[in-house]
């Protein structure tokens, strides 16, 4: 698709966006189970407000990161209100690219003695 961005055009990501991403790389989620699924991923240190997760899923829908899916669970299961998410493969390859990014900062920040060595 000619309108879609490239993948160096969202690099690197926000912290907001990489959790997200994240949250739905195993499963279809709504707005608040992205919020649940990022507080229990990170043992409640870092917890998504409303505005924060909802205005990163509209620039994330912008960039292709994500896109809402039609596909919904059973109609006693759901509530008609929520929207839910799925990643794309250019979401999945900016997650890979910015654990990439991540993983070579650690690795700097261990040689220079600011991150202790992996036992």
């Amino acid at each position: 698709m000619a309108d879609q961005p490239d993948l160096e055009s969202v690099l690197p990501l926000t912290e907001a966006a990489f959790h997200i991403l994240m949250a739905l790389a195993g499963d279809d989620r709504h707005g608040y189970a992205i919020l649940q699924d990022v507080a229990l991923r990170t043992r409640g240190q870092v917890r998504l407000g409303p505005g924060t997760l909802y205005r990163s899923i509209q620039r994330m829908l912008e960039q292709g990161l994500i896109e809402e899916t039609r596909e919904r669970p059973a109609a006693e299961l759901d509530d008609e209100r929520r929207r839910y998410y799925h990643i794309t493969p250019l979401g999945k390859a900016a997650a890979r690219a910015e654990a990439r990014r991540l993983a070579g900062l650690v690795r700097l920040a261990r040689a220079s003695g600011l991150a202790p060595r992996s036992t």
